[in-house]
């Protein structure tokens, strides 16, 4: 599969651990993986997809995967199109994508969609929103596209 469809293959791997991620420390925060799910469809589908239900944890799963799937299509454009993070070591450019990630979902995405602050009041929670960007998103895919499997 991954050698038929790299892209679909990244998008299901980084899709996967980045929710299941979240989904964790929703749990250890003391929320629901349910009400993590139904803050993420919040962002498209408006504050009352907060009570949707089922509905609301499968809209979420499908905004998550919409958003990752972004994501991914943008890493294998700029793969493609020979930018400069394609060219670095694998771990350099997936802590620099992850980075880029971070920083258009913390500081553009999120304050225009709720509020949110950036940067972050509590650097603490910054940094663990930090730690799957890079770990979870940047790293898989540079891995995967690095310059010895092209």
């Amino acid at each position: 599969m991954a050698r038929r469809n790299p892209a679909l293959f990244a998008w299901a791997l980084c899709g996967t651990l980045d929710i299941v991620y979240a989904a964790a420390s929703s749990v250890v925060q003391g929320g629901t993986v349910s009400s993590m799910l139904h803050a993420v469809a919040s962002g498209p589908f408006g504050d009352g997809a907060r009570q949707w239900g089922i509905a609301g944890d499968i809209a979420g799963l499908a905004t998550h995967f919409a958003i990752m799937g972004a994501m991914v299509a943008f890493w294998f454009w700029a793969v493609r199109a020979k930018l400069a993070l394609a060219e670095r070591p694998w771990w350099l450019s997936g802590t620099i994508y992850g980075l880029i990630l971070y920083l258009v979902m913390n500081a553009v995405v999120l304050p225009l969609r709720f509020g949110s602050p950036f940067p972050p009041t509590d650097l603490v929670k910054g940094a663990v929103a930090l730690f799957p960007h890079i770990f979870f998103v940047g790293w898989p895919l540079a891995w995967l596209t690095r310059k010895e499997n092209r």
